[in-house]
C-alpha cells in the first residue's frame, strides 16, 4: 500500500502495527495527489487541509481512497458560509475516513454530517517534546490564558475578576484572534487589575518562557468549537509540568481523564472556582500536573504521531479490502 500524503515529513517507508507494509509520496495540491490516482494501492491522506480534502472529494474525479486528518472545520457565522453548507456536507460524504485529534464528533455530525461511523480517534503530539533539557515544573508566577485557536478571553477575564491571584495573558494579536475565531471583547485598559499582559513574539522560546513561568495554564474554548482547538498548547503545558485547565468539549473533556481539570465552557463562575481550588490545593495541582506531564510522555512527538496515522490508515485499508 502507498499513502499519498502532504505531511511535512512523514516516513517513506513503514510498518503498521497490523502488520502491513508499505510506501508514501508526498504531493501537493489537488493535482499531486491526482497524478498519483493511478496506483490501485493508494490512499489519500489528506493533513489539516479542508480545502484540499473538498478538491478531492469533487464528483468525477478518478481518486484513491480519501482520508482526512485533523480536518479542522468550523460553525458557518455568515450568510457565505450557510450557503455554502450544504455543498460542504454533500462533498464530505464523499470522504471515506476521517482521523481526529478527539473522540466527541457530536458537533461534527450536526453540522457536517461528520459522525463516529467514519471516524476514529488517534492522540496529538507534544511540540516541545525533543526539547530534552526542558525540566518540568508544577511550581510558577501566574494562572496564564494561552493561545488564539477558538479561546474565550471573555470568560478567562471574567473569571480573574473573582479570584485573588496573578493571572497573566499575552498581548493579544486581534486580527490573528479573528482568524482563529477567538474571543476578546473587552479594552486592554479594562483588564482586571491582576491581570497582567506579556509579549510574545511567537518563538518556541518564547512559549517556553511564558508557559513555564505559569502555576495554571487556562484554555477556555468557546462553545461553538467542533474540533480539538487548543490541544497544542495543552500538551505544551502538560509536558512542562503544569497543571492545565480546560473548558469541557472536544479535544478536552472526552479524552483526558484525571490529566486536566475541566470546567463547563463560557461559565466564568465555574472557571473562577476551579482556579481558586487549583491554585490553593498544592496536592490536587501537582498530582492533575504529574498525570499530565505522564500522558504528554507517552503521547511523544511527530514520529510516534506519524505511527498512529499509519496504524489508523492501514487498519482502515484493510477493512475495505
Amino acid at each position: 500500500m502507498r499513502i499519498v500524503h502532504n505531511f511535512r515529513s512523514f516516513p517513506e517507508k513503514w510498518t503498521a502495527r497490523n502488520g502491513r507494509r508499505g510506501s508514501s509520496v508526498y504531493a501537493a495540491g489537488a493535482a499531486g495527489f491526482l497524478k498519483n490516482s493511478d496506483d490501485p494501492g493508494s490512499v489519500f491522506v489528506v493533513n489539516c487541509d479542508p480545502s484540499l480534502v473538498l478538491q478531492l472529494a469533487m464528483p468525477g474525479r478518478k481518486r484513491c481512497p480519501l482520508i482526512a486528518v485533523d480536518i479542522v472545520l468550523r460553525q458557518p457565522e455568515d450568510l457565505a458560509g450557510k450557503l455554502q453548507l450544504p455543498v460542504k456536507r454533500a462533498l464530505l460524504r464523499r470522504v471515506d475516513h476521517f482521523i481526529h485529534y478527539f473522540r466527541d464528533c457530536s458537533g461534527l455530525e450536526r453540522v457536517y454530517g461528520i459522525g463516529q461511523r467514519r471516524s476514529s480517534y488517534v492522540p496529538f503530539k507534544v511540540n516541545l517534546i525533543s526539547r530534552h533539557a526542558l525540566e518540568p515544573r508544577a511550581d510558577g508566577e501566574y494562572a496564564l490564558c494561552f493561545g488564539r485557536s477558538m479561546r474565550d478571553f471573555d470568560t478567562f477575564l471574567g473569571a480573574m475578576e473573582r479570584v485573588p491571584y496573578p493571572g497573566a495573558i499575552t498581548r493579544p494579536d486581534f486580527p490573528a484572534l479573528a482568524v482563529h475565531q477567538g474571543k476578546f471583547t473587552r479594552p486592554l485598559a479594562q483588564l482586571p487589575k491582576n491581570v497582567r499582559l506579556l509579549d510574545d513574539d511567537r518563538t518556541e522560546e518564547s512559549e517556553i518562557r511564558i508557559l513555564g513561568n505559569a502555576k495554571l495554564v487556562v484554555l477556555p474554548i468557546l462553545k461553538k468549537s467542533l474540533v480539538a482547538s487548543g490541544i497544542s498548547t495543552c500538551l505544551n503545558a502538560m509536558f512542562l509540568g503544569k497543571c492545565v485547565i480546560g473548558s469541557e468539549g472536544p479535544g478536552m473533556s472526552d479524552i483526558f481523564n484525571g490529566e486536566i481539570l475541566t470546567f463547563p465552557a463560557e461559565n466564568p463562575e465555574a472557571l473562577a472556582a476551579v482556579i481558586r481550588r487549583a491554585w490553593e490545593d498544592d496536592a490536587l495541582r501537582e498530582k492533575t500536573a504529574a498525570a499530565g506531564r505522564l500522558y504528554a510522555i507517552a503521547a511523544g512527538a511527530e514520529p510516534e504521531l506519524y505511527q498512529r496515522i499509519i496504524d489508523d490508515v492501514a487498519d482502515f485499508a484493510s477493512g475495505i479490502q
